[in-house]
Order: C-alpha cells, then sequence, then structure tokens
C-alpha cells in the first residue's frame, strides 16, 4: 500500500505552491477576512483533492508495470542438496569469515570508529602491488567487506534455520540501531563529512551493502522497530541528497569506484518499493541513475550516453558494470521512459557478449572491451553474484524465460564451478578452462600486477575480501526469486532447484515443497499443502533444453512455462520429468561445449593440491598443479553419450595426435577443468 505520509507531503507542497503564486487571494477579498477564510477552505478541499486525483494518475501514467510480485524474503526455504550445501557453508567460510579476518569484520567503521577529516588509510592485510585506483578506497572498503558478508549469513542462516546464528544475528542488529543518529543516519562518516565530498567516498555504497541485510531480516522477523529505524535513515539520504538540488555523484575527475558502487542504493529503494509500493523510492532510485549518467565516473558503462553510443564497448571494472544493469532497470520501470528502456535492452545484450556459455561472466578484473572466451577471461566470483542478482531483478520486471534460464546458468555451472568441491574455499578469479590454479591465469603473466587471484582461498585477504563475502550471499540471493507471483492467484515456480515455499493465496495459506536432485537429475515432485482450498494457478519454468515433459496432468504450455490450472486438494503430489539430450553449444570463438539439461560438462584434470597461507584448522590457501597437460580437440564424429551423470565423448588428443574415449563430469564439481573444445577437421 502507498504511505499516507508521502501523499500527506505533496499535498502540502500543493497547496504551498498555490498559495505562494497567486496573490488575488489578498487583492480580491481583502476587505472580508470571513470569505477570504471561506474561500481559502474550499479552495484548499479542492486543490487537496484535485492534488490527490492528479498524482495518483500521474503515478499510474509514469510508472511502467511489472511482471511479476516477489515473495517476502525466507518465504522459500531450500531443501535437499542446496540446503545441505549452505550448512557447510555456514559451518565453513560463511559462517567463520569473522575469524578468519576479524580485524576487517569487527572494524567499528559505523560506530565509534566512524571516518572523519584526519582518517588515515587502513591496513587491510592485501597486496596493493600494480593497483592503480589508489588509496581512498582503502578507507571505506571494510564496510563492503563486513556489511557484504552480514548480508549473506543473515540470509544463510534464516534459510536454515540455524539457532546459533539467529541468536548471532539477533544480536548485530541490535548494535546497528544503536548506532544510529537522532536525524536517522546509519553510515560511516561523522557529522563533519557525511554528504559532504567532492572526492571518492562510500557514503552510498556503505549504505547499500547494510541495508540489504537489514530489510532481509525485517522482512523475515516484521520487527517494527527494525523497520522504522531503515525508513528512517533512508528518509535521511533523500532528505540530504535532495532530488533536482544536489548532486551525490559529483566527485570530481579521479578514481571514484566507491562512488560508483553506490549507485546500487537502488537496490534498498527497491526493495523499499516492493515492501511499501510507494514510488517515491523508485522516483528516487530514478534521481540516482540521472544523476550518475551525468557526472563523472571511473566506472562508466552504465552511463546513457555511454549505453546509446553504438560505438562504445563495455570497459570497465566487471563488477560495477553487473551490478549496474540494477540501477539502469529500476530507472527504467521507474518512468514511462521509451529511451531508458532501449538503452536497458542495448545493455543486457552487451553483458551477454562479455558471458561464457557457463554464465562466468568478465570480471579480470576491467571488461576492457573484450568478448568471453573460455581460456583468455577469467571472471570474478563478486561478478558472478552480481550479474545473478541483476538476473534475478531483470526477470521478475520483465518476466523472460531466457533470463531465468541464464540465472541458473550461472548458479549452476560458473559459480558450482569456482568453488572448491573438497573443502571450504571458492576461486577469487577463475577461467571456464582451467588448467591451472596457481596464482595467475592459464600460466599467462601480466605485466603491471603481480596476480594471486587464480587459487582458492576461505578468505583471499591478500587481494580483497569481497569475493568470499559475496559467495556467502550468492545462494540466498538465487533462493529468493524461485517463486514469484503473478496477479493475485498465481505462483510461478521460476527457478527450479529443491526448495519449500510457504505463502498465501486470497488470504489462504499455501505451502508447495518441491522434492529434486536437479539439476544433477530432472525430475520433480511438487507436494501441494493447500488446507483452506484456495483457487490458484501453478506455473513451472520449462527450461528451452527439454524435449518431452512426462507427467500424468493435463497442463498448457504459455509463454514457455508448464500451466496447470485446475482445483487443488488439500493434499497432493504432482510429479513431474523432463526428457534431455546431449547438447553441444558454440560459444562466440566457435569452441565447443557439452551440456546435458541444465549442466555443462568439463574433463577434469588431475592436479597436485599445495597448501598456501593456513588461517586455522581446515582453512587454508590452496593452489593446483595439473599433473599432465594434455588438451583435447573437437571431432565431429565425437559420438557423445549420456550415462549416470556423465557424458563420454571421442576427442583428439593434441600431444598424441590420437582419438580416445573421455568422460566429462558436471563443470561445477571441477577444479582444473577442459570445458571447451576447438573444431578439427579429420
Amino acid at each position: 500500500m502507498k504511505e499516507k505520509k508521502y501523499c500527506t507531503t505533496l499535498i502540502s507542497k500543493t497547496i504551498y505552491n498555490l498559495f505562494r503564486n497567486h496573490d488575488w487571494w489578498q487583492t480580491k477579498f481583502s476587505n472580508d477576512k470571513p470569505i477570504i477564510y471561506s474561500m481559502r477552505n474550499l479552495y484548499l478541499t479542492i486543490a487537496i483533492l484535485a492534488s490527490f486525483t492528479m498524482n495518483s494518475q500521474q503515478k499510474n501514467a509514469t510508472k511502467t508495470e511489472e511482471k511479476y510480485q516477489i515473495l517476502p524474503f525466507g518465504s522459500i526455504k531450500p531443501t535437499g542438496w542446496i540446503k545441505e550445501q549452505m550448512q557447510k557453508d555456514v559451518d565453513g567460510f560463511v559462517g567463520n569469515l569473522d575469524k578468519l579476518v576479524p580485524d576487517l569484520i569487527n572494524d567499528p567503521i559505523y560506530s565509534t570508529g566512524r571516518l572523519h577529516k584526519n582518517s588515515t588509510v587502513k591496513d587491510l592485510g592485501n597486496n596493493k602491488e600494480g593497483d592503480a585506483e589508489g588509496s581512498e578506497q582503502y578507507k571505506w572498503w571494510n564496510s563492503e567487506t563486513q556489511s557484504n558478508w552480514w548480508d549473506g549469513y543473515i540470509r544463510n542462516v534464516i534459510l536454515i534455520n540455524d539457532k546459533a546464528g539467529l541468536k548471532k544475528v539477533e544480536k548485530y542488529i541490535q548494535e546497528v540501531l544503536k548506532t544510529q543518529d537522532e536525524d536517522g543516519y546509519i553510515g560511516i562518516y561523522d557529522k563533519e563529512l557525511r554528504y559532504q565530498f567532492n572526492s571518492e567516498n562510500g557514503e552510498l555504497w556503505s549504505k547499500a551493502t547494510m541495508y540489504r541485510g537489514l530489510l532481509a531480516y525485517y522482512e523475515y522477523s516484521k520487527d517494527k522497530k527494525l523497520w522504522n529505524a531503515i525508513v528512517k535513515a533512508v528518509d535521511n539520504v533523500m532528505t540530504n541528497y535532495p532530488i533536482g538540488t544536489s548532486s551525490p555523484f559529483s566527485s570530481g575527475t579521479a578514481f571514484n569506484g566507491g562512488v560508483s558502487h553506490g549507485l546500487t542504493f537502488t537496490d534498498v529503494l527497491d526493495k523499499m518499493y516492493q515492501i511499501t509500493g510507494d514510488t517515491k523510492y523508485t522516483d528516487y532510485a530514478l534521481f540516482l541513475y540521472q544523476d550518475f549518467s551525468k557526472t563523472y565516473q571511473s566506472e562508466k558503462d552504465v552511463q546513457l550516453s555511454n549505453i546509446l553510443n553504438p560505438n562504445y564497448k563495455l570497459q570497465s571494472h566487471g563488477v560495477h558494470t553487473y551490478e549496474h544493469l540494477r540501477p539502469l532497470l529500476v530507472a527504467a520501470y521507474a518512468s514511462d521512459n521509451k529511451e531508458l528502456q532501449k538503452a536497458l535492452q542495448i545493455y543486457i545484450q552487451r553483458i551477454e557478449n562479455t558471458t561464457t556459455l557457463t554464465g562466468g561472466a568478465i570480471g579480470d578484473e576491467w571488461i576492457a572491451e573484450r568478448t568471453a572466451d573460455a581460456t583468455h577471461t577469467g571472471y570474478e566470483y563478486c561478478s558472478l553474484q552480481e550479474l545473478l542478482d541483476s538476473y534475478t531483478v531483470v526477470f521478475q520486471k520483465q518476466g523472460n524465460p531466457k533470463t531465468a534460464e541464464a540465472i541458473e546458468t550461472i548458479f549452476y555451472n560458473a559459480a558450482q564451478g569456482s568453488r572448491n568441491p573438497d573443502h571450504s574455499c571458492i576461486a577469487y578469479l577463475k577461467t571456464d578452462n582451467s588448467f591451472e590454479m596457481e596464482g595467475t591465469k592459464n600460466g599467462e603473466i601480466e605485466a603491471d600486477r603481480k596476480q594471486t587471484r587464480y587459487k582458492y582461498s576461505p578468505a583471499h585477504k591478500d587481494v580483497a575480501v569481497c569475493c568470499n563475502p559475496n559467495a556467502g550471499r550468492i545462494t540466498p540471493y538465487f533462493i529468493e526469486k524461485a517463486w514469484l507471483k503473478e496477479n493475485k492467484n498465481t505462483l510461478v515456480n521460476v527457478l527450479l532447484m529443491p526448495n519449500s515455499v510457504a505463502t498465501k493465496i486470497q488470504n489462504k495459506p499455501i505451502t508447495i515443497e518441491t522434492v529434486t536432485e536437479y539439476p544433477y537429475e530432472n525430475k520433480f515432485v511438487f507436494k501441494i499443502s493447500n488446507p483452506k482450498l484456495a483457487s490458484f494457478v501453478l506455473k513451472i519454468r520449462k527450461p528451452s533444453w527439454v524435449k518431452q515433459i512426462v507427467t500424468n496432468e493435463k497442463y498448457t504450455i504459455e509463454n514457455d512455462f508448464i500451466v496447470f490450472n485446475r482445483k487443488f486438494k488439500k493434499q497432493e503430489a504432482l510429479t513431474l520429468e523432463f526428457k534431455a539430450e546431449v547438447e553441444i553449444k558454440k560459444d562466440l570463438n566457435n569452441e565447443n561445449y557439452f551440456s546435458y539439461g541444465a549442466l555443462f560438462y568439463a574433463k577434469p584434470i588431475e592436479a597436485f593440491e599445495q597448501k598456501g597461507k593456513s588461517y586455522f584448522t581446515n582453512f587454508d590457501d590452496l593452489t593446483y598443479k595439473p599433473k599432465e597437460n594434455h588438451r583435447f580437440e573437437f571431432i565431429e564424429e565425437n559420438q557423445a553419450s549420456f550415462n549416470k551423470g556423465q557424458i563420454t565423448i571421442k576427442a583428439k588428443n593434441k600431444t598424441t595426435q590420437q582419438i580416445e574415449n573421455i568422460t566429462l563430469i558436471p563443470f561445477g564439481k571441477t577444479i582444473l577443468r577442459q570445458v571447451s573444445f576447438k573444431i578439427i577437421k579429420l
């Protein structure tokens, strides 16, 4: 529902402007004060009604309608293998990052350690050799590290109902509330600095990272005290950076990565809109994007003029480029601006050209006008999280099944393939074809940077503790959009996974548990609990790779969704199976990938595991050196076949020049691997 406070404010402004601009009140009725007041009261009544009506009509006319409605965070819970993996993460690096890097996570940057004019650059324990971005970013960096970590931790413990974790989170929330100033400010700057910048800063970025976690906990807990604090904090931003009379993104002409990250404050605004229906939040998001587009930015891919320039190629820091899809999207849907809608489609297409078939978007670390390559472009784990999150918002607003498939591709392939399947750690940077993980990109030497990012670590402190917090966020963000609502009586299963969703249709409770091993198997049982006999339509996404649908249910197909439109009993089970075949897909470089269902398959390469830095027991940096360097080439007569979770093919060994039978396993279960095969002609 729209908040009355906003309507009242608008009406007050309208009335004020009417009186300010009409001198005839005094000239016409100066000798008859009762008439003045009566006429004024009458006019005020008319003005209020007119203002309310016009404002309502204007909002309906300018806000672009969104396809689906999201469910409150916590409505969808993981089950099966995803829940097991999340529990391992909470027991592993996701739940212990505050112990792995306590100096970063426990830095009181939001409270007693707020930044002031005499604050010095912090030592984050990382190797800065080759970093050209400047040192100012290191002042605010701890806010990103700890708030992104808390965001992921909060969401994980909520979704797996970790009792100890929930107590820890509640304590954190109460500590945050204590830091709020009387005017509503929650942030990292002292009063002498806040909202008064002309250079690099983390004002909006530090708020975005923290408030996202606070909002998730509010949706779960319904804590009114927390909600009031969030509303007040967001209002504080909008008051101090007012629409039309301020420029939040004006920060000089030097590197301003923190400022650019701050554009994702629109995440907070979009969520506030989803909760309240109040378009003042999306109006403000539009203002932020417009200001960003007209000011100097070192991360400029998403600026409107660059998007609309047909000769422009993506070049910025990958994480910025992919996270900035969301502000552009929110701005495009905040108005009926055709130019923004056009820009949105152009931007999405450009991102697709930077992405490998497994979902790995260039992030090593700048896109630098390149297109995706299986061997020579790497992707950052931060990039995977940010692009996946952006695509979930794209789908929620647009409803294109192609986008949903891209989300699954990222999570089930590139993201799983950047996790270590045997240890609790992730790769900061990874390539599709991963022939070694010894610090550098498949042995390539970068002249301007001492590269150490191509390894596995529970923290990656020597580089930056950013990817590991984001690795803790990716699964909850993936789960959050698994189910959406369409209209008032339709539940839509967008992302396929083992889960349980609880919601209401017509104010009647419904629970659906999806029992499946997907994506490792393509069989599903949807256990429906409908105790009050709500009447609803169930839609389940049909992936593009499905060759046959097996079910005893009657259904129709609508825009690549399987639609079940019938009366559901109090308790029943709906079974479904998707038949797939081995597919050979070509990337932008004409290299071949093998897939089956939602998964890509790769030839694993045996490796020597070497331990590097040890944090404490079972938390180590790990590198991998291949035991052999055989590479394989694609042949047309590959005789690819799928059996028991593996694909076998014939391929040519480049070293021996012999045709061999090789086995491919799911991409996400590999460390070193070859996934793409160049074409040769026999």
